[in-house]
């Protein structure tokens, strides 16, 4: 056969046929298994909405609300917003906030840290205030302490940020399924992480005061009208931002199902399993996950979750004792009432609570 030439092709690694090129899980915000929206939060920092999306904060007097909001821009339908209902002017040295993301070490090894080969890698989003504005993303090497560092403007309308952070051939990340490395955008911060010196798009040791040290840096907490949204995050090998890669809702769910599984129904009485009395009060219960989750879970519920036999039903007062594996969890659950003979076999509800569900948390 001959040889045929063909012009004007486009790069198979443009667009979508590229494929599998982000590595950021629920970056288009889907998924919010925990809570759609919640507000007064400031105080301490955790997951609170979006799946995978952790904020992380001390000292600071500012509150805010975290939501998913239908709001994205073309293409995208969801956006997590940050809306300030406290402001905070009087910013202690120790005071920051931050929203990140945090990667399993063994999901990064294409990165080749730590090699003459090391890789670039691009971070791209979507983003939008309620007024202009400049903030810092990091990316955090947490098995080395070491941090790169860039800032981007916001505007009161849609734009997307590409920024390309530079190889690093110092200190490879571990192969393992504890956390390696974290996105960070840095919405608020004191002296103490931003009275350094800022080095754009430099690999150093982390110095803290040089985190977020940026000339002009925005704080979300400077008034009670300031918004931050952000959504299509994507991160990628290579120099290049390529168009944000769409998953399926049912493959986002399953890949935030790894580090957060919440059992729960859209009607009373949905069933979450089956169990057996252990002894008065006490009742086990082993479930399932639907995929494998990163550790062993703790384990949680919420709303009324009981136990029935028959017509008999007796909620849960708590969880005492949790085991398993990353596949399933034994659960010893203390009833509010001993109703049953050492035993019986129950079914596991949420009774006539259509919001009653039990969690299992494996986060980074």
């Amino acid at each position: 056969n001959g040889t045929t030439g063909i012009t004007n092709l486009p790069s198979i690694n443009s667009g979508q046929i590229g494929g599998r090129r982000n590595i950021v899980i629920n970056g288009e915000m889907k998924v919010a298994q925990r809570s759609t929206s919640e507000t007064g939060l400031g105080a301490a920092g955790g997951y609170f909405t979006l799946d995978r999306w952790m904020m992380d904060g001390a000292a600071s007097a500012g509150r805010y609300t975290m939501a998913q909001v239908a709001d994205g821009p073309a293409g995208i339908a969801n956006c997590t917003k940050l809306t300030t209902t406290t402001a905070d002017t009087s910013i202690a040295a120790g005071e920051f906030l931050t929203l990140q993301t945090r990667f399993e070490g063994q999901d990064l090894q294409q990165l080749k840290k730590g090699t003459a080969s090391a890789e670039q890698v691009t971070v791209s989003f979507y983003v939008k205030g309620n007024a202009a504005a400049l903030y810092v993303c990091e990316l955090f090497d947490g098995d080395n302490g070491r941090s790169i560092t860039q800032s981007f403007a916001v505007t009161t309308s849609w734009n997307r940020i590409e920024l390309t952070f530079a190889a690093d051939t110092s200190d490879p990340l571990n192969d393992d399924n504890a956390i390696s490395l974290y996105i960070i955008f840095w919405l608020h911060a004191g002296s103490n992480y931003s009275g350094g010196t800022f080095a754009s798009n430099t690999w150093a040791d982390k110095v803290n005061a040089d985190r977020a040290a940026v000339d002009d840096l925005t704080s979300i907490f400077d008034a009670t009208s300031r918004t931050f949204s952000i959504t299509g995050v994507q991160m990628e090998i290579g120099s290049t931002a390529t168009d944000f890669e769409s998953r399926s809702y049912g493959e986002e769910l399953a890949l935030c199902q790894r580090y957060l599984y919440k059992s729960i129904g859209t009607q009373a009485y949905t069933a979450h399993g089956l169990g057996s009395v252990f002894a008065a009060a006490d009742v086990d219960f082993i479930t399932s996950y639907p995929v494998q989750m990163r550790a062993n879970a703790t384990a949680s519920f919420g709303g009324t979750v009981s136990a029935a036999k028959g017509t008999t039903e007796v909620n849960f007062s708590s969880i005492s004792d949790v085991g398993g594996s990353t596949f399933n969890s034994f659960l010893r659950c203390r009833l509010a009432a001993s109703s049953f003979t050492i035993g019986d076999c129950l079914t596991i509800n949420n009774n006539n609570d259509a919001t009653g569900y039990i969690q299992f948390d494996a986060e980074l």
